[in-house]
């Protein structure tokens, strides 16, 4: 995030999330690619510790009570370590956390926030299934509901965080008859008899987040870990779209950076025909391409951030913070692309960290709703904003600045 744009706090905040980055030993990082490490638990107990998680939540519950531009300064700060550490300080801080902060009640907040944010316990969420990843209403685990408490019967997919959590948010159906947007719970799910992680994942990149397959059989969860209100599930899925896509495109600039860095000292000093290969444009270009997307990442982020922040129309913030999640994170796979490519073979290899970012990066355009869903969502938010604005007359009718504007018999749309 753009210094200029921070005021005194956030500055502080940033230099100490920058402290903490820097004290992170190598070996951990590349532990962690190895899958010697299956959960970082020593990285979120130091940055709890440190209070640098959920900073945006009330100083009551363990935050800071800052805001989103606090928060995706961090995500992108603590990215530099690779995407995996922004993903596991995310999900429990700033998905899970945002859950139980926005629908819990003052119970659930002492219970499960405020020891995740000192680094106590661990989280995660449940959503994808085996048989549903962006089809959120299709889900299949069920929870019945007897007496004092619910039973719950289910399977959830690709769970960072499956591996090493102490407790889980998990969607189930608890109408199976009413309609989709009315049929659905969110619970707070200890790791007790009946939960089990039944697989854990190969992953090309992003590992040693624990990503496992969790099952969930005749789990007895107490009717107090009910979060928010019964079949009331579709609400909290919706606010947590933003810590989801917003804090995912933040933290993906934070992976990207390294790349480029090192692909700028590399190029600076790696000499053909005579001269450093930055001297040529066909080096040069693509870092300059590579930086610019940064920066016009980093700008997207600030003012998407700012508008959840000033509390804008909903429909516009779904609006933008799916855009941000696309073009953030496709923005920033083209610089790391562009970083290999001006290293040449030597960026292919162990050598240097930039092919284990490339390969981190890949999952950026898949997790938390595919980019397509993204697209999707941009165009029905746009298309409806859009007539609205031209029904109510907030926009010039542009179609008239033609010269030919009133030739209505060449205006054919069916």
């Amino acid at each position: 995030m753009f210094d200029y744009l921070l005021n005194d706090p956030q500055k502080k905040l940033k230099q100490e999330t920058r402290d903490f980055v820097k004290s992170i030993p190598k070996e951990m990082i590349l532990d962690m690619d190895a899958d010697k490490i299956q959960f970082p638990k020593d990285f979120l107990r130091e940055a709890g510790r440190r209070n640098l998680m959920g900073c945006r939540y009330p100083e009551k519950w363990g935050g800071r009570g800052m805001d989103w531009v606090s928060t995706c300064m961090v995500m992108e700060e603590i990215g530099v370590l690779g995407y995996i550490f922004a993903c596991t300080f995310g999900v429990g801080a700033e998905l899970v956390c945002d859950a139980i902060i926005l629908h819990g009640n003052d119970v659930q907040k002492e219970t499960y926030v405020k020891p995740l944010l000192k680094g106590e316990i661990f989280a995660a969420e449940c959503l994808t299934e085996p048989r549903g990843g962006s089809d959120f209403f299709g889900t299949k685990t069920i929870a019945e509901e007897k007496g004092d408490h619910f039973i719950l019967n289910g399977q959830k997919r690709f769970i960072v965080g499956g591996e090493g959590a102490d407790y889980f948010l998990v969607y189930a159906r608890t109408d199976p008859h009413a309609e989709p947007h009315k049929s659905i719970s969110c619970f707070i799910v200890d790791r007790t008899e009946g939960v089990k992680t039944e697989y854990l994942y190969g992953l090309m990149g992003c590992r040693g987040g624990g990503a496992a397959r969790m099952v969930f059989k005749d789990v007895r969860v107490p009717k107090e870990n009910l979060l928010g209100k019964r079949n009331q599930g579709y609400k909290i899925f919706n606010t947590m779209m933003i810590p989801e896509r917003l804090g995912t495109a933040a933290m993906t600039i934070g992976a990207a950076a390294p790349a480029v860095h090192v692909a700028t000292g590399y190029t600076s000093k790696r000499k053909a025909f005579g001269r450093p290969v930055a001297d040529f444009q066909g080096v040069s270009f693509q870092v300059a391409e590579a930086v610019t997307l940064l920066d016009a990442a980093r700008a997207m982020i600030h003012t998407t951030a700012r508008a959840v922040d000033e509390q804008i129309h909903e429909k516009q913030i779904r609006r933008m913070v799916s855009q941000s999640k696309k073009f953030v994170t496709e923005s920033c796979q083209k610089a790391v692309h562009n970083a290999m490519q001006v290293m040449g073979g030597i960026g292919y290899t162990n050598i240097y960290p930039v092919e284990r970012i490339f390969r981190d990066l890949r999952l950026a355009s898949i997790w938390t709703g595919t980019n397509e869903v993204m697209s999707m969502i941009i165009a029905n938010e746009w298309y409806k904003e859009y007539w609205k604005k031209k029904k109510s007359g907030q926009i010039r009718d542009m179609e008239l600045d033609a010269v030919e504007a009133e030739a209505k018999d060449e205006k054919i749309f069916e």
